[in-house]
């Protein structure tokens, strides 16, 4: 068996596009491999700006021979009265490719069939990549590609060579008309320009090491990290983490040579986050801080060539950033002579979305909502949060902003202190925006915590109010992370507001935009919330089956819903969980047989059984337990009261026919196995849960 090596060259790739790239270009091609049934090992990925690249171990030198068992017409139709094959025997031959006197005649379960056993012989892997290997180049996914030259075939960038070898041989064709493949590949494009011979996938790395190019990601990023922390130590400083930033400059070199530079003293009077975000995202430049973590006037930028003076590099760097950091200081410097509440009014000239009207809009409704919430959570933090609110959006429409959108909420936290506001308020304003991705940071403050809330169940809910609707992939308003975001800070912060009311609050706000009914957009909203509560909790590693029978008993009580779970995943794991469970379902299977959905009062005068009387007694007694030990949130403790139930559920199926002729004594009964039913219900759907 041989390595298979494929390497892509072209003109430079977008940073972004190369590690999605890679991984499907890896996949395509495995999966390739086996559908054609070539045996093989494991994949590596290598990429640079230039190239992206695909070695494979391991790869069989032929395909795999396989049999099969061809059906053909029945008997009857195939050999005439004679035996002698007919026109349909000798057709299915020809199909099948094999000889008429190789045909069998097989037993079936709908009678007597011809047969042919067909040997495919493997064919020679090379020949095979041949035809495999353009269409999985061909088949590589970008976020947008293009056209070059008079070809037909699309790449993010014009390719401009081609390596493909199975072990020391070239595997020959062509793409696009004229792009050859063979052992030649792009070198360091200014250090050494020109191709350089790949004499085999084991050579691959140490060949293109000889000529400046890193192939190995992984390399090439410990290369740049530690490039970049000598570079700041040469001015003093140390370099500001940012893995984000160095998984982009990372793949914007294919040799890492990092050099310091310096910015004026000047600067430093303007916010850190905006010098910081100035270098970064324009310049894609390191921030340097000192032992104290405080911003130094310096910076580096990773360079893809090493020139014989790197001072006048380093100068270069700093007059472009100058430019920057002026820009940046100007549009502060203006900003914070501008009241934040004329900034709300500006709003009114921002569309949030077409149907859901201006931002300054959604501004009043967050307010509404965030005020209501306070209401309901903590009256004292009122003020700030409707305050907080009222500015949350005022940001937007600053100039720093307007030319670092990434800043949006930190500006506004950053213009909020400057104006006096109160910290928690400032706070807040940043962090109604948070989580910001899976697993992203959580709003610190209470204050912060409603409001973030509020803005995002105000964006579901005016989203669903007029039909913008995720389905499948497509979530262009990124509501379920917002669903999961307010679910996440429910559940931290023990916020147990009822989650029905503050979507039926949601919804009102958009009466005059829709023309769904309120209760039936709720619903929907409900629904969709459930069902990113149900991902979160399995996620974290609940069973399916309580999650969703917690999550069926109720949802109104964010904090409670995982405690409920957690409290019946540890009795579930005990021996007499199955026989309560059991118990539970034959109460719900009788009631709704009965099709009893009301409750009502239960008459110890109509009992006919001693059984009666106590699972009614044990019934009342446990009640009161659970409401005292629900109140005091010990939601293991109330399972386990309500666990007590079994023997007298048990003792009253064995003693008492529920359906009795008496339709008085019928319905004391069902009204008793209601109100069990009812007791077990405010723990779980014990019906969801496999036993």
């Amino acid at each position: 068996m041989d390595t298979l090596l494929l390497e892509i060259g072209a003109e430079e790739i977008p940073a972004g596009y190369i590690q999605p790239a890679l991984d499907a270009l890896a996949r395509n091609l495995l999966k390739r491999l086996d559908t054609a049934r070539v045996a093989h090992g494991g994949a590596r990925t290598c990429g640079s700006p230039r190239r992206l690249t695909v070695i494979v171990d391991q790869v069989a030198p032929k395909q795999a021979t396989v049999t099969e068992d061809i059906m053909g017409p029945p008997e009857k139709i195939a050999y005439d009265d004679g035996g002698r094959p007919t026109v349909a025997a000798v057709k299915f031959a020809e199909k099948a490719g094999v000889a008429v006197k190789r045909l069998k005649v097989v037993q079936t379960d709908k009678g007597r069939y011809l047969s042919a056993r067909k040997t495919n012989r493997g064919q020679a892997t090379v020949r095979l990549l041949k035809t495999i290997l353009p269409e999985v180049i061909l088949a590589t996914p970008f976020p947008k590609s293009m056209r070059w030259a008079d070809l037909s075939i699309q790449f993010a960038r014009p390719i401009q060579s081609i390596v493909a070898l199975y072990g020391s041989r070239v595997v020959s064709f062509t793409l696009g008309g004229s792009i050859k493949s063979g052992r030649r590949a792009l070198g360091h494009m200014f250090m050494n320009p020109g191709k350089v011979t790949i004499p085999s996938p084991e050579a691959y790395a140490e060949t293109m090491a000889s000529v400046n190019v890193v192939v190995d990601i992984d390399r090439r990023r410990e290369m740049t990290a530690a490039a970049v922390a000598d570079a700041a130590a040469g001015i003093g400083g140390q370099v500001l983490p940012d893995e984000e930033l160095l998984d982009i400059v990372t793949n914007l070199v294919e040799t890492p040579i990092a050099t310091a530079g310096k910015f004026d003293d000047i600067f430093l009077d303007v916010p850190g986050e905006i010098l910081i975000t100035a270098m970064r995202e324009h310049q894609k430049y390191f921030a340097v801080v000192d032992t104290a973590g405080r911003l130094m006037p310096g910076f580096v930028a990773v360079n893809n060539t090493r020139t014989r003076n790197m001072d006048l590099v380093a100068t270069g760097h700093e007059r472009v950033l100058r430019a920057r950091l002026s820009d940046a200081r100007y549009f502060y410097t203006a900003d914070v002579k501008v009241p934040m509440d004329d900034w709300v009014e500006d709003l009114k000239r921002v569309l949030f979305q077409a149907k859901l009207g201006s931002m300054n809009e959604k501004v009043m409704r967050v307010k509404a909502l965030a005020g209501w919430l306070a209401d309901a959570v903590n009256p004292a933090e009122k003020e700030n949060v409707t305050r907080a609110a009222h500015l949350c959006k005022a940001d937007l429409v600053s100039q720093v902003v307007g030319e670092f959108a990434k800043l949006q909420g930190v500006m506004g936290r950053i213009y909020a202190l400057a104006a006096g506001e109160a910290p928690d308020v400032a706070a807040a304003i940043e962090e109604h925006y948070r989580p910001t991705h899976s697993g992203g940071q959580l709003p610190e403050t209470e204050t912060g915590a409603l409001l973030s809330i509020a803005d995002k169940i105000d964006s579901i809910c005016g989203c669903f109010s007029v039909g913008l609707i995720p389905t499948g992939a497509a979530d262009p308003y990124a509501l379920r992370r917002q669903g999961i975001g307010i679910l996440q800070i429910m559940r931290s912060r023990n916020i147990g507001v009822s989650l029905s009311r503050l979507v039926d609050k949601g919804v009102s706000l958009f009466a005059d935009k829709s023309s769904d009914p309120p209760d039936r957009i709720a619903a929907a909203v409900m629904t969709f919330l459930k069902n990113r509560l149900s991902r979160l909790l399995v996620d974290q590693g609940m069973s399916k089956d309580i999650v969703a029978a917690v999550i069926s008993a109720s949802t109104d009580r964010i904090p409670d819903v995982e405690r409920r779970a957690a409290a019946l995943e540890k009795l579930k794991g005990k021996a007499d969980f199955d026989p309560l469970a059991a118990a539970f379902k034959r109460v719900e299977n009788i009631l709704k047989k009965a099709a009893r959905t009301e409750s009502a009062p239960v008459s110890p005068a109509l009992f006919t059984h001693d059984s009666e009387g106590a699972l009614h007694t044990a019934c009342q007694s446990v009640t009161t337990r659970v409401d005292r030990l629900m109140d005091q949130g010990d939601l293991e403790g109330a399972l386990g009261a309500i666990a007590t139930l079994r023997d007298p559920v048990d003792a009253f199926f064995d003693d008492v026919m529920v359906m009795a002729d008496d339709d008085a004594v019928r319905r004391n009964r069902l009204a008793l196995l209601a109100a069990i039913s009812a007791l077990f219900g405010q723990i779980a759907d014990f019906s969801q849960i496999s036993t």
